[in-house]
């Protein structure tokens, strides 16, 4: 599956792009145990969960990631 193929389709008919836990984690560049241990403290993307299965959409997923942005390291 090519995943960006898949979210250009999604964007192209108007509809949200969603991602599955894993999709969400190769996105970030994180492991599925990272993303997670963000979703039981809180920390994480906003997620829904439909039919006991477990999906992110992507602009959530971008918009989280840009509220993270950092312009330098902590000490």
């Amino acid at each position: 599956m090519d995943m960006h193929r898949d979210i250009a389709a999604s964007a192209a008919t108007g509809s949200r792009a969603h991602l599955s836990a894993k999709e969400t984690a190769d996105f970030l560049g994180c492991s599925r145990r990272h993303l997670q241990r963000l979703r039981s403290r809180g920390d994480g993307p906003p997620f829904r969960i439909h039919s006991r299965t477990l999906c992110y959409y992507l602009d959530e997923v971008i918009a989280w990631s840009d509220s993270r942005r950092r312009t330098r390291a902590h000490a």
